[in-house]
């Protein structure tokens, strides 16, 4: 099935909401997820994976991610290695902001592979890094091609159902005052 990216923004949010993250990182989360996807990645599966494994903070994608993008306009070392980071596909969107904000380009790689933003465009070469690779992110100049952005999104179906059932989490339960009120189906 096909949605728009506003659709998998408001669904990744609800669904790190439900997997316990604070409301700012579940902001992240969907932003994450929705910059994934024109650019070639299942951004769903990718959060669906990481919330399913629940890591801890030191290797989530999401707060590692949030972490370095708060931290990108001040003094920072030219070389930055990351270790055992869970779905380090979702680092990514992170390393595209920080391009922007510091208009240089970023560039993330590991064993077998690498990734350069500058924010828009998107390069990737090799396979997709898994949690096991030691991950190096270092500024660069190279120029990067740029890229058709999709409007659209196609999940796969069980990483949007993994989305469904951590956004259920979120909605509050049904009670017969609300029923009365007009809330739920109309059956």
């Amino acid at each position: 099935m096909s949605f728009s990216l506003n659709e998998i923004d408001a669904q990744a949010k609800k669904a790190a909401r439900g997997a316990g993250y604070s409301w700012g990182l579940a902001e992240e989360a969907g932003k994450a997820t929705v910059w994934l996807c024109p650019r070639g990645f299942d951004g769903v599966a990718e959060l669906a994976a990481l919330l399913k494994q629940a890591p801890a903070e030191a290797n989530c994608a999401l707060t590692q991610g949030t972490r370095l993008s708060d931290r990108a306009l001040l003094a920072r070392p030219d070389k930055r290695v990351l270790h055992r980071i869970s779905q380090p596909i979702l680092l990514l969107p992170f390393l595209g902001l920080i391009a922007e904000r510091t208009r240089t380009g970023i560039s993330m790689s590991w064993d077998g592979g690498s990734a350069k933003t500058d924010g828009q465009s998107l390069a990737f070469k090799g396979s997709p890094p898994n949690s096991t690779h030691d991950l190096t992110i270092t500024d660069h100049v190279l120029p990067i091609k740029a890229q058709t952005k999709l409007t659209r999104a196609t999940p796969d179906d069980r990483a949007w159902a993994t989305l469904a059932s951590f956004a259920h989490r979120t909605y509050a339960p049904a009670t017969e005052e609300s029923r009365r009120l007009g809330a739920g189906d109309s059956q």
